[in-house]
């Protein structure tokens, strides 16, 4: 199916490693939603700023706030220093404490720098982004906090990592103590039965191509979350592994030697091994590059990992 994609609208399709950013770009206001992650902050900086062509930035809006996500923030103020940045209202005291284990920075490995916010949102409000007016719809379970937009005239929806064309974003609460397994993923199901009750034609995703076929993608996600819900060492299993193969996108190679301290060091991979696998370090490290080398992206060569 064919669906008019606003004008006023450009999706900055990036990796695994940042989000995606979307630019909007109102008659007298501009607005980015989402940053990436804070290695490629100089990229995004080039990115916004070909696709304002030659308008300043106005606006930052995150729709939570895991480090691919506002990784940006700090670099595009120092670009425009007049920008207005608005983030969830649940993540404003540990933004504002700038709280690493609950940013999920120390524990997963990942860095961001800090930054500050003028403002928040919360669900239900509305916001006019590009001359677009949208509505913030709460969407725990990836995290507890974040928010999704919704453009009813247009019927489009940022949906961030809590829909994506093949799935969804970890649910970390059940993994890290925020909340039970079982409550983190009741709260996903609840987010995407609030999805499929809305009129749809176009999704954009935090990551991956934006998409039309809204049906087909929920029906994946709703078996994806059938089976991680049938054993809870599966979330375990993939956080594990997503946390490792994220370091090895950002460096390209990680020396095996190393490994066993960098994977304790992380403390969700900590947490995730006491709790779940029970493996002396050197073991987990060996069980986690067999998982990435079963799945595909990476390889050991020479004393190295390597990503594929």
């Amino acid at each position: 199916m064919s669906v008019a994609r606003p004008a006023a609208l450009r999706v900055l399709e990036r990796g695994w490693v940042s989000s995606n950013n979307i630019v909007l770009l109102g008659a007298h206001e501009t607005a980015v939603i989402d940053t990436g992650y804070a290695r490629h902050a100089a990229q995004t900086v080039a990115l916004v700023q070909q696709a304002l062509a030659g308008r300043s930035l106005d606006r930052i809006v995150n729709t939570h706030t895991h480090s691919d996500h506002i990784g940006g923030n700090a670099t595009l103020k120092r670009a425009y220093p007049r920008v207005h940045t608005t983030i969830p209202a649940g993540e404003a005291q540990v933004v504002r404490d700038w709280d690493e284990e609950a940013l999920h920075l120390g524990p997963m490995g990942q860095e961001c720098e800090r930054f500050g916010f003028d403002a928040t949102f919360d669900a239900g409000d509305p916001l006019v982004l590009g001359d677009l007016e949208w509505r913030a719809l709460g969407s725990p379970g990836h995290d507890m906090e974040s928010l999704v937009l919704y453009c009813a005239a247009q019927r489009v929806l940022i949906s961030a990592d809590a829909l994506w064309e093949n799935g969804f974003g970890i649910l970390f609460p059940g993994l890290t103590g925020e909340t039970t397994p079982d409550a983190a993923t009741a709260a996903q199901r609840a987010t995407l039965d609030a999805i499929a009750a809305l009129e749809v034609d176009w999704v954009i995703p935090g990551h991956g191509s934006p998409f039309t076929d809204v049906r087909g993608a929920l029906a994946r996600a709703y078996s994806r979350l059938d089976y991680l819900a049938a054993d809870p060492l599966r979330n375990a299993r993939n956080a594990a592994k997503v946390a490792l193969s994220f370091i090895l996108m950002i460096e390209g190679r990680i020396a095996l030697p190393t490994l066993p301290g960098r994977l304790t060091a992380m403390a969700l991979v900590r947490g995730i091994n006491e709790r779940h696998f029970h493996l002396d370090d050197a073991a987990l490290a060996d069980y986690l590059v067999a998982e990435l080398e079963k799945s595909g992206v990476a390889r050991r060569e020479h004393g190295w990992l390597v990503a594929v």
